[in-house]
């Protein structure tokens, strides 16, 4: 018996013994036993993602090979964690580590890309599309807007289904802003996280990713320009959607805090909030344990191409003194 074979044993009889004191019973959705493969081992992700999968044996999930991956010009935020992600990989939940894509596409049904830097993203999901098989795309999305949209292309034209999120989008008291926003007649809605900031990326997409996906999982599309600026401990990003709503990303750069994840407005004045919530990755896992097991992408692609529009045109705005920047010329 192989180690594959021998965890799925161990894992259904682990379901049955749940049962048997009361848990709750298998998903109707998890059909399938389905092996996993992680691209770039940068990213406490990969130990976080892999710990809910086995924690949860009942989604058929099992992360079975991991290819390290790794940013030479990323010391400290990509080269330094691979060596230890790899060793607790291998050691603690008996995944395989191997050498390349090609080889961890031949051992695998699905796709997890770790890689903490978005700038490989393309390049590492090419043959993963080319080899027809879903993928997950953690956050940075891409390294620019130019690779998003090419992503896109090939994952449409290949009929290849992917998606990519923050966690906050499937923390309950986020999601349930999607369809009841706590006030009457939504006007204007504030997605906040930290911005902590990496060179080699726009600003956005390192961190203030988390408050940007926040606001777009109650605004949804719409977004027509954006202009940014900077208060105190504070940076704004202020987004004018087709309806006339209003949405904000507030990245706090010094001592500020970024709590309540999103703040909601109605036109009248009343206001809601998420009130002091943490991140969480068990949401996003059984959304991605669903996914991997078949289901629809939870987030049109159009969506994260938006919010990776959104994002730079933050940054021109930014590099032009706060100036409006349409999606529309982005566009072109």
């Amino acid at each position: 018996m192989n180690r594959a074979t021998s965890w799925w044993g161990a894992a259904l009889l682990s379901v049955s013994v749940g049962l048997a004191f009361g848990a709750a019973p298998p998903p109707e959705w998890a059909t399938r036993d389905i092996r996993v493969g992680i691209i770039g081992c940068d990213t406490s992700h990969v130990l976080a993602f892999t710990g809910l999968f086995q924690a949860n044996p009942q989604w058929r999930i099992r992360v079975v090979a991991a290819f390290g991956g790794g940013s030479p010009d990323m010391p400290r935020d990509s080269v330094a964690r691979v060596a230890e992600h790899t060793k607790i990989l291998r050691e603690r939940h008996q995944v395989e580590i191997v050498e390349s894509i090609a080889a961890l596409l031949e051992r695998v049904d699905v796709v997890l890309l770790e890689s903490v830097d978005g700038r490989p993203h393309l390049e590492q999901a090419r043959p993963v599309i080319a080899a027809r098989k879903r993928l997950f795309i953690d956050k940075p999305f891409t390294g620019s807007l130019k690779d998003a949209i090419e992503l896109l292309r090939l994952a449409r034209e290949a009929g290849v289904p992917f998606f990519s999120s923050s966690c906050v989008r499937f923390q309950p008291e986020v999601a349930k802003l999607r369809k009841e926003p706590g006030v009457p007649k939504l006007a204007k809605a504030q997605g906040s996280s930290p911005l902590s900031l990496e060179p080699h990326h726009p600003d956005l997409f390192w961190y203030g990713i988390h408050g940007v996906e926040a606001l777009y999982t109650v605004m949804g599309r719409g977004c027509v320009s954006v202009t940014r600026k900077a208060e105190g401990d504070y940076d704004f990003t202020t987004g004018k959607w087709a309806d006339g709503r209003i949405g904000v990303f507030r990245g706090a750069t010094g001592k500020g805090t970024y709590l309540p994840l999103v703040q909601t407005w109605g036109e009248g004045g009343e206001t809601a909030d998420t009130g002091k919530a943490g991140y969480n990755y068990a949401g996003l896992c059984e959304a991605i344990a669903r996914f991997f097991q078949g289901g629809d992408a939870p987030i049109d692609p159009q969506e994260t191409l938006e919010i990776v529009e959104f994002m730079t045109a933050a940054q021109l705005s930014k590099e032009r003194g706060g100036a409006e920047v349409k999606l529309e010329d982005l566009r072109k």
